[in-house]
């Protein structure tokens, strides 16, 4: 048996039983697929995850990339994996009709990411072309569709997303990376690029390059800037200077053959902590050989244009992140179940005793218990995440007046999918681990890799400080806390409704609580701002973790009140008991913990940072 542990059956709760996602299923925008074909499916992609995507972790682990004359070679494994993936059509589950797909519900798709991500996230990341070409589709010209993004899902090609700069870091505005036209209506990108994920791999037969350059000059035909009431090219300062380009590493003709190697190469190959079997690159354009490039659309607005793309990744890390744990906790779960160590506490002095299986260990089930609560929970945020973007997807086609309540819904969501989960996850990986002992520390388990390979979660896509000031500064900021308040109201709602048996009243006292805790915390920072800027950046994260909380503990009750109605029996019984037990515990042990940490906010000051940076 493979590293890999999915939970399929949490997956279908979650999707059939709490967000009962069959009820629009096969119609509108998903008419192709309806309840029984999304099942199938989930099956179906659980089986490849096990075997051949799981098959192939440990060797992209222990098998080095190699980078010669700007080449990257990835392991044997690796290219089994995409080719299992790619020859099963798998990539095709998720695109729009437009682009030969069946047009799968956002739902369906971070179902089965999941289980991908869990069983090798590498070779999921290395098949990003596809959805790049879809989220591409909605911004390029017919022109640049036929040849830029039908190629992208018809021959497999790889795709990137360029932003960051050696100097720049998180800064993305301070790139100097440039663009210049040229007469023949295309660009010329110089500068470099660095830790670019899938920058250069062996196994497709081309990648393109979504690139952040700042434009030079607007040559005939390069933009709208050569025709009639066209605004010019922005080259300014800021992020708002930026241009999104196409930049293949082969250039195509005119037929869709492949020409010339593009003068776009591999400098550097990063060597990481983990996830080693992605190819991390810094990438240097335009050095020797032109790197020309197509501007997306007809537009300069790159960084609006590849917003669509981080945040598409960022619920793809968020996505991995908590895959990873849920793996984790269930190889712990595992092991707790089959290793004999130690007589059972109430006959701890009595040196005849059994030696029992560690999980009837307190200290143990205390930890099993806080893994799965937590991963459950912010599973349950993923796929609450998922279901607005459904609606999101059927309200572009049956109702509008909805769609901005729930883009700025969907926005909201994001950073907490993204920054509390991935920091949450790779903390209690450390706990997956201390249930083996020091059985955990060594590679015959797979806990340390998973570990090794989750902290690049908290940093990639925007680290957790950046997630935090977007969420409090951009996505409540600029609605005035709306969003927030009308999903404030229906957790409350919630909490103040009973469905009569009284079984959660406790719990939803608790919820109830933490929301006043939560709307304090907002208050206060709110506050800060008339006081200094500096208070709030002191809390943004705190903010974060403790509105993340808040919804997760509402969405592990909601699931509570579900299994707590069903008549259930064997292992299914267990389930549903475990889900009242999870949300039991969530309320009792971290929601009751807001009240503190609001305390805690409210009395902030700014020691810290007058404090010199010598006494640091």
């Amino acid at each position: 048996m493979g590293h890999y542990l999915s939970n399929l059956r949490d997956l279908e709760f979650n999707l059939f039983e709490v967000f009962r996602v069959q009820d629009y299923l096969g119609t509108g925008p998903f008419d192709q697929i309806d309840a029984d074909v999304a099942h199938d499916a989930l099956v179906e992609v659980e089986r490849l995850a096990s075997t051949t995507f799981a098959g192939s972790f440990v060797e992209g682990d222990r098998t080095p990339l190699r980078l010669d004359d700007g080449d990257v070679t990835i392991p044997e494994g690796i290219k089994r994996s995409l080719d299992a993936f790619f020859d099963g059509e798998w990539h095709r589950m998720n695109l729009p009709p437009r682009l030969g797909g069946y047009g799968a519900p956002p739902s369906l798709r971070w179902a089965a990411s999941e289980m991908l991500l869990g069983a090798n996230p590498a070779v999921l990341m290395y098949c990003a072309g596809p959805a790049f070409a879809a989220i591409l589709d909605r911004l390029v010209t017919e022109e640049q569709h036929e040849r830029w993004v039908v190629p992208m899902v018809e021959r497999r090609w790889g795709g990137t997303m360029v932003l960051t700069e050696p100097d720049a870091g998180s800064d993305v505005g301070a790139g100097r990376a440039k663009a210049v036209a040229a007469s023949d209506g295309t660009w010329h990108v110089t500068g470099t690029k660095r830790f670019i994920t899938n920058g250069d791999f062996d196994w497709p037969e081309n990648i393109l390059h979504l690139v952040l350059a700042r434009p030079e000059g607007a040559g005939p035909d390069a933009s709208t800037a050569s025709r009639p009431n066209s605004p010019a090219p922005a080259g300014g300062p800021g992020t708002k200077g930026l241009s999104l380009f196409m930049v293949p590493k082969f250039w195509p003709s005119e037929d869709g053959s492949l020409g010339e190697r593009n003068g776009v190469v591999v400098t550097k190959l990063e060597d990481k902590m983990g996830l080693k079997a992605s190819s991390t690159c810094e990438l240097t354009f335009g050095e020797q050989v032109p790197a020309r490039g197509v501007l997306v659309g007809e537009r300069h607005e790159g960084i609006r244009q590849m917003f669509q793309v981080i945040e598409d990744a960022r619920m793809m890390v968020g996505t991995k992140a908590i895959a990873t744990l849920s793996t984790g906790y269930l190889n712990a779960l595992a092991y707790a179940k089959e290793r004999v160590q130690g007589p059972d506490l109430t006959q701890a002095s009595d040196k005849t005793a059994p030696r029992v299986p560690i999980m009837r260990h307190p200290d143990v089930r205390r930890m099993l218990m806080e893994q799965k609560a937590y991963v459950e929970g912010m599973r349950a945020l993923v796929m609450y995440t998922a279901t607005v973007q459904d609606r999101i997807r059927l309200a572009r086609e049956g109702a509008p007046q909805d769609l901005p309540a729930l883009e700025k819904l969907n926005d909201l969501l994001l950073p907490m999918v993204k920054g509390y989960g991935s920091e949450k996850s790779y903390e209690l990986l450390a706990q997956s681990l201390q249930v083996l002992g020091g059985s955990g520390y060594c590679r015959d388990y797979p806990i340390e890799q998973y570990i090794r390979d989750a902290k690049i979660d908290t940093l990639y896509e925007g680290t957790t400080g950046i997630q935090g000031m977007d969420l409090f500064f951009r996505k409540i900021g600029k609605d005035q806390g709306a969003t927030l308040a009308l999903l404030l109201g229906e957790i409350m709602r919630f909490a103040k409704g009973d469905p009569g048996d009284g079984a959660l009243a406790k719990e939803r006292e608790i919820l109830g609580s933490a929301v006043r805790d939560v709307q304090g915390m907002l208050a206060a920072m709110a506050g800060f701002l008339d006081r200094s800027v500096y208070l709030v950046g002191l809390n943004t994260t705190t903010f974060m973790f403790s509105l993340s909380e808040l919804i997760i503990g509402w969405l592990l009750l909601r699931q509570a009140e579900v299994a707590d109605a069903v008549d259930a029996s064997g292992h299914d019984k267990e389930f549903y008991e475990g889900k009242v037990a999870a949300a039991r515990w969530f309320a009792r042990n971290v929601l009751t913990l807001l009240s503190a940490r609001r305390a805690v906010l409210e009395q902030t000051d700014l020691e810290v940072m007058d404090l010199a940076d010598g006494a640091f």
